[in-house]
């Protein structure tokens, strides 16, 4: 699985949005969602951070789906 910053997730869940609103979009999800952000935790996330692990990105997929 590649590697990806939050802004490069987040654009492919949030295509026709700007970097900004699609990074804030993503983060509004992963926030209201405390089985993610749990899981998330777990994994060493952090919300300041910029790049996501592989490990990360899987929870994340796996819990919201294909982009």
């Amino acid at each position: 699985m590649k590697i990806y910053t939050k802004r490069e997730l987040a654009m492919l869940y949030f295509p026709n949005s700007t970097p900004r609103t699609a990074t804030n979009n993503l983060a509004r999800w992963i926030a209201r969602s405390p089985i993610l952000r749990q899981q998330l935790k777990e994994s060493g996330y952090r919300s300041r951070c910029r790049v996501l692990t592989a490990k990360q990105i899987k929870i994340i997929i796996d819990f919201l789906g294909d982009p």
